[in-house]
C-alpha cells in the first residue's frame, strides 16, 4: 500500500494576479482522516477544487497514489463541494439510481452505499424533504458510489444542527476501515479535533502547518500560533 495516497507539489493557483494558493505541498496518509484548517477564504475550497479537477492549477503538481494526477484518476476520488448534487424530486434510492446507470455499475451498489450513511429506510421520500443533515448524507452517498479511495468533503457540517453534526462525525470517522482516505475542510477547529488524524493549516492561501495531530494537543492554541505568525509575515 502506497504511503501516501495523495500529494501536491508547490501547487500554485492564481486568478488574475491574485494567488488564492501559492506553493502548497501536502502529503495525505492512505486510510487516514486529514483535517485542512483555515478560516473562510483562506484557499481551502480552491486547493480542493484543483484536487477534484474543478479548477486547473498555474502551477505545481498533484501526485495520486504515486503516480502523476490525471482526469482518469477521478474514478477513485468521490468529492462533497459546497451543496449536495440532488435531484430533489426523487428518493434517496433514485438519486443513486442515476449514478449507478451512469457509471455503468451494479444496482447492488446502491443498498451498500445506503448502509454506509444509514438512508436506508428513507423509503419513498423524496430529497427535498430530508433535513440538511440526511442531504448531505445522501451527498456523501453519491460521492462513495464509484467505490473511491480518497473522499473530498469540503465544509460538510455548515448548516447542521447538533444532531447532524455528531451522525456526521460517526460515518467519517468509519470510513478509513472500509479503505477510504477522508480529507475534511473545515474553520470548525473542535470537529477537526474530534476526528483528524493529521491536520494542514492554510492561511492566506500558504500551507503554514503540517503534521500528525496529537492526542491532547489543543488545536485552538496551534491554530492561533500558526495564523498570527502568518499575519507577522504579511
Amino acid at each position: 500500500m502506497n504511503e501516501f495516497i495523495l500529494r501536491t507539489e508547490k501547487l500554485t493557483k492564481a486568478f488574475k494576479k491574485q494567488y488564492a494558493v501559492s506553493n502548497i505541498s501536502l502529503s495525505i496518509p492512505s486510510n487516514s482522516i486529514y483535517g485542512l484548517l483555515g478560516p473562510n477564504g483562506a484557499g481551502k475550497s480552491t486547493l480542493l477544487k484543483m484536487i477534484c479537477g474543478m479548477l486547473k492549477p498555474t502551477s505545481g503538481n498533484i501526485v495520486f497514489n504515486d503516480h502523476k494526477w490525471s482526469r482518469q484518476d477521478l474514478k477513485l476520488i468521490g468529492s462533497l463541494i459546497e451543496s449536495a448534487p440532488l435531484y430533489e424530486n426523487l428518493t434517496a434510492r433514485d438519486n443513486l439510481k442515476v449514478r449507478t446507470k451512469l457509471l455503468g455499475l451494479p444496482d447492488s451498489r446502491i443498498d451498500e452505499v445506503l448502509n454506509i450513511v444509514d438512508l436506508k429506510d428513507t423509503g419513498k421520500k423524496h430529497a427535498g424533504q430530508f433535513s440538511m443533515g440526511m442531504k448531505q448524507r445522501l451527498g456523501i452517498a453519491i460521492a462513495l458510489i464509484n467505490h473511491p479511495k480518497l473522499l473530498i468533503l469540503d465544509e460538510p457540517t455548515n448548516g447542521l444542527d447538533p444532531f447532524g453534526i455528531q451522525e456526521l462525525r460517526n460515518l467519517i470517522k468509519s470510513l478509513p476501515q472500509k479503505g477510504i482516505t477522508v480529507i475534511i475542510s473545515s474553520h470548525i477547529l473542535s470537529e477537526i479535533e474530534q476526528i483528524a488524524d493529521y491536520i494542514g493549516i492554510i492561511c492566506g492561501g500558504v500551507l503554514g502547518y503540517e503534521g500528525k495531530l496529537k492526542k491532547g494537543e489543543v488545536l485552538e492554541n496551534l491554530f492561533m500560533e500558526v495564523a498570527s505568525k502568518y499575519r507577522r509575515e504579511i
